[in-house]
C-alpha cells in the first residue's frame, strides 16, 4: 500500500463529496467516484467528479483500480453495495473501508472473504446539504483489520483528524453519543424555538436571539467544563422558579417533557442547590 494510495469513493452524497474534497486538497487521487444508476445519483458524482478531476462511474460500470476502496452509502446499504461490488475487481491486496457509525467492520465480510482488509472509519461530524466541513480536529472511530486500521490512521492524519480505536460492541452507543452531540442537540434547538413561540416571538427571531448564548455556551462549555458552563435557576436552586417554568410549559407539552427531562439530568451530573425539592418537583 503506497503512503497515499489512490481512492475510489462510493456514495456520492454528502459524506462522500466532504471526504473527496477533503482527500484532494490533503494530496490524496480520488481516482473515480462510484454511483447508483440512478439519475440524480449520477449527476451527483458527476459534479464531485469534476471537482476533483476523476471519473464518475455506476455500480454496474465501476473500474475499482483503486487500492483503497471507501464505502460512503447509508448503512443499509453498505452490505448491498459490496455485493454489487464483488466481481468489479481483484480483492486480495485492496483495502476498503465504510464509515457507518453504528455499523462495525463485518458489513464489509464479502471483501474481506475475498482477501480486502476492511474497517469501519467513521468522522465524528455532521454533514448536511449546503456545508462542507472541515475535518481538521475531527476524531475519527477506528475498527477492523490490522492492516486497513494502519492506512486509516495515516489517512486520518493527512486529513487532520485524530484517530481512536473503538470495539465492534461499542459502536451503538458511540453513535449513540454522536446523536447527542448533533441531531439530538438541533431538536432541542427547535424545541426552543416554539417555547420562544409561546412567548410571542417568531422562529426566525428566536433563531437570531438564541444564537449568542448558544454559542457562549459552546464556548463555556469547551474552556470551562460542563460544570462551570451550567448556569440558571437550577443550579442556583430556586425552585419557585423552576415551578412557574413547568407552570408556562403547560402551554407546550412536548417542550414541558424535554425540560423535565433534560433538568433532571442536570441534578444527576451537574451542580445544583436544593437537589431533594428540585427532586420533587420534577419527579412527576
Amino acid at each position: 500500500m503506497p503512503p497515499k494510495p489512490q481512492i475510489a469513493i462510493v456514495g456520492p452524497g454528502r459524506l462522500g463529496s466532504a471526504l473527496s474534497v477533503a482527500l484532494t486538497k490533503a494530496g490524496y487521487r480520488v481516482n473515480e467516484v462510484i454511483s447508483r444508476d440512478t439519475l440524480s445519483s449520477q449527476k451527483r458524482a458527476r459534479e464531485i467528479a469534476r471537482s476533483t478531476r476523476s471519473f464518475s462511474t455506476t455500480l454496474k460500470t465501476a473500474n475499482l483500480d483503486s487500492d483503497l476502496i471507501w464505502f460512503c452509502v447509508p448503512d443499509r446499504e453498505i452490505a448491498v453495495a459490496a455485493r454489487a461490488l464483488i466481481r468489479s475487481a481483484k480483492w486480495k491486496g485492496k483495502v476498503a473501508f465504510h464509515s457507518s457509525g453504528a455499523l462495525a467492520s463485518d458489513e464489509l465480510n464479502v471483501l474481506r472473504r475475498r482477501g480486502a482488509a476492511v474497517a469501519s472509519v467513521h468522522p465524528m461530524m455532521t454533514f448536511v446539504r449546503g456545508s462542507i466541513p472541515s475535518l481538521k480536529g475531527v476524531a475519527f472511530a477506528l475498527e477492523g483489520d490490522a492492516k486497513a486500521i494502519r492506512v486509516a490512521r495515516r489517512v486520518t492524519r493527512d486529513l487532520g483528524g485524530e484517530a481512536f480505536s473503538i470495539s465492534k460492541s461499542s459502536k451503538i452507543a458511540y453513535h449513540a453519543w454522536g446523536g447527542f452531540s448533533s441531531p439530538l442537540l438541533v431538536a432541542m434547538l427547535v424545541t426552543a424555538e416554539q417555547v420562544a413561540r409561546a412567548a410571542g416571538l417568531s422562529t426566525t427571531q428566536a433563531r437570531k436571539i438564541m444564537l449568542p448564548i448558544v454559542k457562549q455556551t459552546l464556548a463555556n462549555y469547551s474552556a470551562l467544563g460542563p460544570s462551570g458552563a451550567f448556569s440558571g435557576p437550577i443550579v442556583r436552586g430556586d425552585v419557585p422558579i423552576v415551578r412557574k417554568h413547568l407552570r408556562a410549559l403547560k402551554k407546550v407539552p412536548r417542550a414541558k417533557e424535554v425540560y423535565m427531562a433534560l433538568a433532571r439530568a442536570a441534578l444527576q451530573y451537574l451542580p445544583a442547590r436544593n437537589r431533594k425539592e428540585l427532586g420533587k418537583l420534577l419527579a412527576g
